[in-house]
Parts: C-alpha cells; sequence; structure tokens
C-alpha cells in the first residue's frame, strides 16, 4: 500500500487494529496481514469453570472420554492430580466447547499405552470432526465463483449442502503453471514455462505428495462463515445457490482468480472450543503424534508438558483459530526426521505463543498450507538431530507449498529457514526475533538421546537462510549472528543466505534471483557489523513487473512499534521484564555480544529456572506455567479495531 493511502478521509470499524496501522507503515499492506486477531476469538477462556466430571488416578481413557462425551458444553473434565495410565483420550467427533483440565504440569501425569485413531492420523489426544474431511475426500465440496480480492470477507458458493453459519470454510485453487518472478504457489520437481525475471523450476526437490492439501492445490486458506446470504445466526443452516457468504477474516493472498478453479470445502459436523489444559502427557509408550488438532475452530492447548512422541506434540490439520501456548515440549522417538515441537500441518489464523522446546530436531515446523499465523516469544534449545554430528538444524522452518503470510515475532532460537523439500513460500515476516545462528550443544554422537554425547555445532550456521523460491519475505528489527561464528553479511558463514537452491536424487532445484529482490530488510543487528541496519538499498521500493504490486515504500521513521499483533504489553509478561525485549531500539539487553539489543524473554527464563543443564541437555524438567509467567497467560484485552481508509 502506497504511503499516500494512509491519509486520513474516514475511519471505519472494519477489523484493522491500531497495531496493524503501525506494522503497516513499515511492512506494506501488500505483502502483510492483520495478524491481531489470531488464535482462539476472543482468547482462551477465564470463565469456563464449572466441572462436570472429577476423576482420579485409577480412571482409563474410557472413563475420561465417556466423561468428555457427556459434558455440558461450557464446562470441565477435572483430573485431579496424581497419575493415569491410560490410552488415548479422544474428544469425540464433533463434540464442541469443553475443557479437559489436570491440576497442573507438575501434578497430573497422563501416561499413554495406546493411542486413538483420529481418522487415521494417529494420536494419543484427539481433537476432531465426527466425519472424515480430509485432502482424500471433502466432505462438501463447490466451486467458489466470486469474490477474490486480498481482505474481502464476501466470497460467492455455487452450493452450500450442510453449511451452518459458524462453521471453518476451507479455500483452495489450482497450483500455477508459470513463473513470472512474481507469486508461484507449488510444489512440482519438474520444470515448467518462465517470463523473466522468472525461473523454470524445478520448484520442489521432493513434491509434496505426503502433504495435506488436495493434490494440485497446494494454496489454501481456513476461514470461518459468519453469515450466507441474510442467515447470521450462529448455527443456522445455509441453503440456496450462488450464494454470497461472509467470512472472517477476509482473504490474505492476493491471487485468487477464477482461472485456477477455486473451490470450498468443509466437515460435516467440525469442532469446536475444545481445549486440553494443565496436564503432563508421556507419549513414550506409542509411536505416534502428541495431539492431533483436526478440523477443529476456536481450540486450544495450554500450560501442559509434553514428553516424547512420536512426530508432532501438536499437529494441526485442516483447523483455524488455534491457540498454543504456555506450556514445555521435550524430546522425539524421531532424532532424524519428522521430529517436531508444533506442525502446523494445514491451518489458518494460529497462534503459538509462549512455549519452550527442548531437544526438538524442528520446534516450529511450517509443514502445509498454513496462512495468517503467528508464532511469538518461543524459546527453543538443543534441536536434537542425531542424522549429522555438530550439525544446527533450524528452529524456524517454512518447509511446505502454500505457506503464506506468517509472523514469527519476539522468538528466541537459532535460526529462520526456508527451504526447497516441499514448495514455494510468500510473504513471511520476521519481527524482534533472536537467532543466533548456532546453539549452545549440537549431538556429536550416540544414543538414545540420554546416553548421547553433545559438543560444540560446526555445521549450517547462518541465522537466516531463505532458499529458491521464498519471495517477499519482510525481515525488520531482528537480533541476528554470533560473534566470532558468522563471518560474512551474505558469504561464507553468512547472517543471510539468500536464493540458493538445493539437489537431490536426480532433481535439482536451481537458484532464485527473486528471494534477494524482493526481500525487505530494516533495522536488523547483525554480529558482522555489530550495528544495527537501516539502508534504503534493503527495501524493494521500487520492484517491477508482476513484483510491483509488492513494493515496500521506504518507512518514514527508524522508530518500530513493540509489536505487529499485540496492543500492548501482554499480560503474562512478569513484571520487571523490559517489552519489548529484543530490537535495535533496546538497550542494555542481557544477552551478551549483541550490542546489549536483546534481554531474554519470559519463555528463555522459565527454562533457566527450572533446573538442568543451561545448553539444553539432560532429561525432561519440572514444569508448571504458574510459576513463572503472570496472570497465568491472560492476554491482553483488544484494542479498538480501527482502520484509516482512502
Amino acid at each position: 500500500m502506497k504511503r499516500s493511502a494512509f491519509v486520513l478521509c474516514a475511519v471505519v470499524a472494519v477489523g484493522f487494529s491500531t497495531t496493524a496501522l503501525a506494522q503497516q507503515n513499515i511492512v506494506a499492506a501488500s505483502r502483510s496481514i492483520n495478524w491481531s486477531n489470531v488464535g482462539v476469538t476472543g482468547g482462551i477462556p477465564t470463565n469456563r469453570n464449572t466441572i462436570c466430571a472429577t476423576l482420579n488416578p485409577g480412571a482409563t481413557a474410557a472413563q475420561i472420554n465417556s466423561a468428555i462425551s457427556s459434558c455440558p458444553a461450557g464446562q470441565v473434565v477435572k483430573l485431579n492430580a496424581g497419575t493415569y495410565n491410560i490410552g488415548g483420550i479422544d474428544f469425540g467427533g464433533g463434540k464442541s466447547n469443553v475443557t479437559l483440565r489436570g491440576a497442573g504440569a507438575d501434578q497430573t501425569f497422563l501416561v499413554f499405552n495406546n493411542d486413538v485413531g483420529c481418522h487415521g492420523f494417529l494420536a494419543d489426544v484427539c481433537m476432531e470432526s465426527s466425519d472424515l474431511n480430509w485432502r482424500g475426500g471433502p466432505s462438501n465440496l463447490t466451486n467458489w465463483t466470486a469474490g477474490y480480492a486480498k481482505d474481502t470477507t464476501t466470497i460467492t458458493l455455487a452450493s452450500v449442502p450442510n453449511l451452518k453459519v459458524g462453521f471453518p470454510l476451507i479455500l483452495d485453487q489450482l497450483d500455477d503453471t508459470s513463473d513470472n518472478g512474481g507469486i508461484m504457489v507449488t510444489d512440482s520437481n519438474g520444470t515448467m514455462s518462465s517470463t523473466s525475471p522468472g525461473v523454470s523450476g524445478p520448484y520442489s526437490l521432493e513434491g509434496n505428495g505426503g502433504g495435506a492439501q488436495r493434490p494440485g492445490r497446494q494454496q489454501l486458506q481456513v476461514v470461518t462463515v459468519t453469515g450466507c446470504g441474510s442467515v447470521t445466526t450462529p448455527g443456522a443452516a445455509c441453503s440456496g445457490t450462488n450464494v454470497a457468504v461472509t467470512i472472517s477474516p477476509g482473504l490474505h493472498m492476493p491471487n485468487w482468480r477464477s482461472s485456477q478453479s477455486p473451490n470450498a470445502w468443509w466437515a460435516m459436523s467440525p469442532s469446536q472450543g475444545l481445549g486440553l489444559e494443565n496436564v503432563s502427557l508421556d507419549h513414550s509408550g506409542t509411536g505416534v503424534a502428541g495431539i492431533e488438532v483436526f478440523n477443529c475452530l476456536n481450540c486450544w492447548v495450554s500450560g501442559i508438558r509434553s514428553v516424547n512422541t512420536g512426530r508432532a506434540h501438536v499437529q494441526v490439520l485442516l483447523s483455524a483459530r488455534v491457540t498454543v501456548r504456555d506450556s514445555y515440549f521435550f524430546l522425539t522417538q524421531n532424532s532424524v526426521s519428522q521430529s517436531y515441537g508444533f506442525e502446523c500441518f494445514t491451518g489458518s489464523d494460529l497462534l503459538v505463543e509462549n512455549n519452550i522446546f527442548q531437544a526438538i530436531a524442528s520446534p516450529e515446523m511450517i509443514n502445509g498450507a498454513c496462512s495468517g499465523i503467528v508464532v511469538a516469544y518461543n524459546f527453543s534449545i538443543n534441536n536434537y538431530y542425531s542424522a549429522s554430528s555438530r550439525y544446527s538444524l533450524p528452529a524456524t522452518m517454512q518447509h511446505t507449498a502454500g505457506t503464506d503470510n506468517i509472523l514469527y515475532e519476539g522468538n528466541v532460537g537459532n535460526q529462520l529457514n526456508g527451504d526447497v523439500f516441499h514448495g514455494t513460500h510468500h510473504f513471511i515476516t520476521a519481527f524482534r526475533n533472536r537467532w543466533s545462528g548456532t546453539q549452545p550443544a549440537c549431538w556429536v554422537s550416540g544414543s538414545p538421546y540420554a546416553s548421547a554425547t553433545f559438543g560444540s555445532c560446526n555445521n549450517n550456521l547462518v541465522p537466516v537462510s531463505l532458499s529458491s523460491f521464498s519471495r517477499f519475505y519482510s525481515l525488520v528489527g531482528n537480533v541476528v549472528g554470533t560473534a566470532g561464528t558468522n563471518t560474512g553479511y551474505e558469504s561464507g558463514t553468512a547472517i543471510f543466505d539468500l536464493g540458493g537452491g538445493n539437489s537431490e536424487n536426480g532433481v535439482v532445484v536451481p537458484s532464485d534471483p527473486n528471494v534477494r529482490t524482493t526481500l525487505m530488510r530494516w533495522g536488523n543487528y547483525d554480529t558482522v557489523h555489530g550495528s544495527v541496519q537501516f539502508n534504503a538499498a534493503e527495501v524493494p521500493s521500487s520492484l517491477s513487473g508482476a513484483q510491483a504490486a509488492f513494493s515496500n515504500l521506504l518507512p518514514s521513521s527508524q522508530t518500530l512499534p513493540a509489536s505487529f499483533y499485540l496492543p500492548g504489553k501482554p499480560g503474562w509478561w512478569p513484571a520487571g521484564k523490559p517489552w519489548p525485549a529484543i530490537g535495535p531500539d533496546i538497550t542494555g539487553g542481557n544477552i551478551a555480544n549483541v550490542g546489549g539489543h536483546a534481554f531474554t524473554i519470559p519463555a528463555q527464563d522459565c527454562f533457566a529456572s527450572i533446573g538442568g543443564p543451561a545448553d539444553g541437555t539432560g532429561p525432561v524438567r519440572t514444569f508448571n506455567p504458574a510459576n513463572c509467567y503472570a496472570s497465568g497467560g491472560t492476554p491482553p484485552s483488544a484494542p479498538t479495531n480501527l482502520r484509516i481508509v482512502p
């Protein structure tokens, strides 16, 4: 958006916060979204206190599942302190508005000896729809015939069978087949036509045949139906043909279009408002995902400890407005691949906030069409990866086609990485993060984890690595690098590795100069320069051709807002801890050798307070967020939603 568009002509309440306005004075509206409404709508409920059932140690999984099934909406199944040796917990397909709550992650211990089916996505805890609505068989499918512009909140569907107001709605379209240097959404591992400055591919090493998107439809967004025609009552059925459907939020991507045969699909009976709180989960006895959130709207995981899963600790699939916060995730059973803390397999408007990830190869994994999510104030350490000695695997990865409009804010870890394994990525923003490049310890040798040897890291030490087809990224106010380790800005063991390709099994993904051309960098501190870089040459203010619409005017000021999604210091932020903690405007920080521009974040302080080696090696730790954070994790109230329009 051109800066002149912010001339004060009218003020209307259309869902843009004052935080979003401040953000878009730096990162252009054409290459970002309003992130102030992510996670559970209105925040995780703080008034859900009526107990429908209380269970004690000795209760079986069947008894817990039965209690959940019979619990009235808006109430809680309570698990008293003690150890429960159980099979999998199933919230019941289509169940809504029930919380399973323990006495605390250091008091209620669930030890799993079996899993639940979760419509084939095996997990120890399942939050799911009653019908199997997935890429191989949408429960309801129709053509999306009109309403494609970015931020649009009214679309037209050809038909609306079994759709109700309040349901999540999945939107997708066919992949691109030619590259002009602009948006290119594909998982293709073959070549295609291109026009300058486009690249003819391949665009991925492996394709995305095992992903969660429908084949050939990598772009996806999950929205919520707020009305259909004149029907706006939550729970009311939609009907008719060529129906105007209102959605929330608006469309994130600017490239939705009729030529790509856009579709809409949805579950017959999605789950809503399910919560898991204040328990410790031990997954050592099974070999599956920890918690599966599948076709679920406004569901959450909060205040838990999760130990030794078979894949992801929390996997989100075809869901929206999910919150994962105030939790501690430790180890997986596979330290070579598919070792994830939080895994977005497909989802939109998710919030992953204030978590600790220890001894997990890929703690924050974006592994599907994930749009409009926020990953913020998380701490990762000892990314345990045993495929290569002393190799520092990235904490934060964009790994699959269809990834767009993600905000990373305030995280502390080693690296931001956009790779070429499964496809292309667009419009990722990173704000006020601390990425060191290296870690305090990397795996050296030995197995299992308890007997492994750890030592210094000496491989893959670049803090920001954006491979081919990671386009239109915006990096603002970050603190990156390690003095003495990172020796070049864009060469050698660099701060930034931009646009490089890769090869595997005869597939060669070429380099992509458009990664650097479309990258916006502003106000980042790096340890090679030893100073903050506010460089006009690093702001793509005059892009041309297919990229022109995503130019970013040079910010008129070096002043940065505290947050790109929060209206103010969050309620869970401890008293006395500087807010914000990281950035070019921070002085006197307690993280060494970064010019005083970074303080430790609350999750990092919490990890340090719960004992064990500071480098993240060693066993699982005792955890209760109430001992670390203020106000039990309650976020601040939402600001007045005002948007200045031309």
